[in-house]
Formats: C-alpha cells, sequence, structure tokens
C-alpha cells in the first residue's frame, strides 16, 4: 500500500503522464529479481520509476552502480544507465546523478 500510495504521489507531483503499473513481484524483490523486471522492459519506453522497498532496492542500486547509498522510506535515486536496450541491463551500466532523501530536502 505504501509503495502504491508513493508511486502515484511521485507521478502527480512530477506531471507525469504515463500509466502507473503494479508489479506484484517488485514487493521484498532481491536485485537479481528487480534486474529481470527491468531487462523485460518494453523499448518504447526510455525511462522507468521503480518504487519498492529494502533491502531490494538498495541492492539493486548497488547493483547497477557499484555504490551503496543507503535508501530511507520515500528516498529517490536517479539513474543513468548505459545501455541501448533494458534487456541488457547489468552489473555495473549505471551511473548515480542524484539521490534525494526526504530528511535532506527538507533541512
Amino acid at each position: 500500500m505504501r509503495a502504491k500510495t508513493t508511486a502515484r504521489l511521485v507521478k502527480d507531483a512530477g506531471g507525469f503522464s504515463e500509466e502507473i503499473v503494479f508489479e506484484k513481484s517488485i514487493y521484498e524483490a532481491s536485485p537479481n529479481n528487480l534486474r529481470e523486471i527491468v531487462s523485460k522492459l518494453s523499448e518504447d519506453h526510455g525511462s522507468a520509476l521503480l518504487v519498492g522497498h529494502n533491502p531490494g532496492i538498495e541492492g539493486f542500486i548497488r547493483y547497477l552502480t557499484g555504490l551503496l547509498e543507503p535508501m530511507p522510506t520515500a528516498a529517490l535515486a536517479v539513474i543513468e544507465l548505459e545501455n541501448e536496450r533494458w534487456e541488457e541491463v547489468n552489473d555495473n551500466c549505471g551511473k548515480l546523478l542524484a539521490v534525494y532523501r526526504p530528511k535532506e530536502l527538507t533541512s
């Protein structure tokens, strides 16, 4: 429920027009499972927003970037991938551009 609410809030705040797709397998997914989910995204999508829970999300960020980043509730990491296609997502294929944590934004 919390992840669904977060996804809706981010969509509204960001002004995104795309439909939210709720993928139940993201909940408590391992980094490898998250990689599998992302690798199956349609090439029609130039970007994606995953909303999930730890430790999977932190592990997936580490898998993509090689960096260990704490991701408290409602944190957002922006990662640029070097790949041309979603199916090519692999370890260390991404660059962490930014991390937004609620406490840091309100301080």
